[in-house]
């Protein structure tokens, strides 16, 4: 399954919410999220720095995952970023295939 890393930052309703329920409601409010599209939280923690929370999750699709990303976006609670993870067996893939480019002016 594809690998994705998400981040996310809260919004002031957020941050009240995650005060008022608790750091371990949050994990499973998201944990069952990622699971009824079929995927699995491998990491979930909260943070200091440029984001609140860093999630690792493995998603079946990139449909699910972006089912994932409206469905919370929607609740208003959290700015999330998704990125895609590559494997070092996928890059080792990338960096073998004959791609034909030419850049803009050449």
């Amino acid at each position: 399954m594809p690998k994705y890393l998400i981040q996310a930052n809260y919004t002031l309703s957020g941050v009240q919410g995650l005060i008022k329920e608790g750091g371990t409601q949050r994990r499973a409010a998201v944990t069952h999220l990622v699971e009824s599209l079929g995927g699995k939280v491998e990491a979930f923690y909260f943070a200091f720095g440029a984001n609140d929370v860093v999630i690792i999750a493995d998603m079946p699709d990139a449909a699910s995952t972006i089912a994932a990303a409206l469905t919370s976006g929607a609740g208003g609670g959290a700015e999330v970023q998704t990125t895609v993870l590559i494997t070092p067996e996928e890059m080792d893939a990338a960096v073998q295939k004959q791609a034909s480019y030419r850049a803009p002016g050449a």
